[in-house]
């Protein structure tokens, strides 16, 4: 393990830390909807904008966002399609770092992460800020396959992975909560892996958006 990397997951070896209705799968193919964008880097950009402190929108162009502080983790990669890939490796920048670079106004209390062609998803500010979530370019010490991800996924590894956005573009800070791309489609509004919410009629009446 490299310096700076973080491992994680449940002691007890991998049986002792799998969600319940998961099985370890270690080839871990790659799962999306629709087709995988180009990278051109003249054009790319990532973003921060909604309810920031400063009221603007923080812009990084590829070369930009390159320079930012790296970090490294393993953690498992929990699949909603009932998969588990232990110990995966990713680089990239923190989630926590980078909000302390646009700082969100103190009323945010949700993010919606945004990728090419539309697609996002919701989850807490409490969630994006955990220590393991990665803004990746990098798996296994190489950068993205462009069927994961690259040139930037996001990785919410507490979370089921539909939350761990693809070809991440962008994050919005939000003063209240709303669905994003598959939670608006029946998918659970919170994805916590270890209480299995896998789908949206599993929620209480009244803990999250109306779908």
């Amino acid at each position: 393990m490299s310096e700076g990397t973080e491992a994680g997951g449940e002691g007890g070896g991998e049986r002792g830390r799998l969600p319940p209705g998961q099985a370890v799968r270690y080839e871990h193919k790659p799962l999306h909807y629709g087709r995988v964008p180009s990278f051109r880097p003249e054009r790319w950009d990532f973003r921060v904008f909604g309810a920031t402190e400063s009221l603007g929108t923080y812009r990084w162009t590829w070369e930009e966002f390159g320079g930012l502080p790296r970090a490294g983790v393993v953690r498992d990669f929990h699949c909603v399609m009932r998969f588990s890939v232990p110990d995966v490796p990713w680089g990239g920048v923190r989630a926590a770092d980078l909000v302390r670079l646009a700082p969100p106004s103190p009323e945010v209390t949700h993010v919606m992460a945004w990728g090419e062609y539309g697609y996002s998803a919701n989850m807490r500010l409490d969630d994006f800020l955990d220590e393991g979530v990665l803004l990746a370019t990098h798996r296994d010490g190489a950068p993205l396959a462009p069927e994961h991800g690259f040139p930037v996924r996001l990785v919410v590894p507490h979370l089921y992975g539909w939350k761990s956005v693809k070809w991440l573009r962008s994050v919005e800070y939000m003063v209240g909560d709303r669905r994003g791309f598959w939670e608006e489609r029946g998918y659970h509004n919170r994805a916590d892996p270890w209480n299995e919410e896998r789908f949206s009629h599993q929620e209480d009446t009244g803990t999250g958006p109306p779908p």
